[in-house]
């Protein structure tokens, strides 16, 4: 069976970064995120939502904006979203990475979170220095300060020690350093025999 690869890192690390310069290599690259966005358009996901965040829905529809802050200001409502939606959104993200028939890569944001790490035959996570990351958010999404620390807060703890034998990118350079790191990294996973 080809290998299959998780990205993972926390809010603002670089995940995306890394994972576009894959796909640019040439390799399959799936998301968690996207996933998740396609199930936000199926009526069965959304109506085990509806039934477990009643107070989300507006006129029918999902709140997202709703939703986030619940569960960011919740630590068993953000339980209870997880333990409906990571099931769902990992055995689809299997679906694609079986249908992918070559060595693939994933973009998993809450990986550790989720205790999924044995899905995959390889860890690779993306590092970056926390003001970093919490500028890198509040001006992608908008939020503030606070709100990204209270999500970074929710996360696993990339600061303390890494579960053994994950592959570690330093993400502090600009995007031509995170390039090279790419290759160098794709060059050690062919040196493994983890990579064609």
């Amino acid at each position: 069976m080809p290998s299959k690869f998780a990205v993972t890192g926390g809010i603002g690390s670089g995940k995306s970064a890394l994972c576009h310069i894959l796909k640019e290599r040439g390799h399959p690259v799936f998301s968690c995120d996207k996933i998740n966005r396609a199930l936000l358009l199926e009526k069965d996901y959304l109506d085990g939502l509806k039934q477990r965040f009643p107070a989300c829905f507006r006129e029918g529809a999902l709140d997202r904006a709703a939703l986030a802050a619940l569960v960011f200001a919740d630590r068993k409502a953000l339980a209870a979203l997880n333990a409906y939606a990571h099931p769902r959104i990992y055995a689809r993200l299997n679906e694609e990475m079986e249908s992918a028939k070559r060595v693939c890569f994933a973009e998993v944001p809450l990986l550790f979170e989720s205790g999924m790490p044995a899905l995959f035959d390889g860890v690779i996570v993306v590092l970056r220095e926390r003001e970093e990351r919490i500028r890198a958010v509040i001006a992608r999404d908008g939020l503030t300060r606070e709100q990204v620390e209270a999500r970074i807060r929710d996360q696993f703890d990339y600061d303390g020690p890494l579960p053994e034998g994950c592959f570690v990118i330093e993400n502090d350079g600009g995007e031509e350093a995170l390039q090279k790191k790419a290759d160098a990294l794709l060059a050690e996973l062919k040196t493994r025999g983890m990579l064609p």
